[in-house]
């Protein structure tokens, strides 16, 4: 009996360094781009383009057709308090801004009907789009939200708010990628 258990515990053990090598190996052959990661490195970071649903249900919005205008991307949901906060700041930059920078709200892991109820109750007009499976927010940096980036013209990122954004930062953000 003993030398089953022996055989087992060996076996278990086995396992264990097994997928401890998996995960070693995949941590670091991972080469996935992670934009806030980038970001924060200090790397030069160029935006992950994307394409996705319009939530008017005017067909798609794909991010590189913006290529050349200085561009903020929040990343928001109806479920999210922070992103309730700042939704009249956006729409607010938006206007202050108009013919000068590009908004685009990527609505993610929300049913289409509360995205666009959270629209309409903050007033929102800029365009926005839909991560229902959170795959764009993931290239992104992923969970927890609000995100917000800001890119310039030249395509690059230049500005990245984590959590809610306050009006300075952004002011602060979009005048610096407005002066590349």
């Amino acid at each position: 009996m003993s030398r089953l258990k022996l055989a087992g515990q060996i076996g278990a053990v086995g396992l264990v360094v097994a997928l401890l090598g998996l995960l070693v190996w995949k941590v670091a052959n991972d080469d996935q781009t992670n934009v806030a990661r980038d970001f924060e490195k200090g790397k030069l970071t160029k935006p992950v383009d994307f394409e996705l649903e319009r939530l008017d249900g005017e067909g798609s919005l794909q991010l590189s057709s913006l290529r050349g205008k200085v561009i903020v991307i929040n990343f928001w949901a109806a479920w999210c308090d922070p992103c309730k906060r700042e939704a009249s700041l956006f729409q607010e930059a938006y206007e202050r801004y108009r013919g000068q920078v590009e908004f685009v709200g990527v609505d993610t892991a929300d049913f289409t009907g509360e995205a666009r109820q959270f629209l309409q109750r903050y007033g929102v007009r800029y365009p926005n789009v839909r991560d229902p499976d959170t795959s764009v927010l993931d290239d992104y940096g992923g969970l927890p939200i609000p995100r917000t980036y800001v890119i310039d013209r030249t395509w690059k990122v230049s500005g990245y708010i984590y959590g809610e954004t306050r009006e300075e930062t952004l002011r602060s953000a979009i005048e610096e990628a407005l002066a590349t």
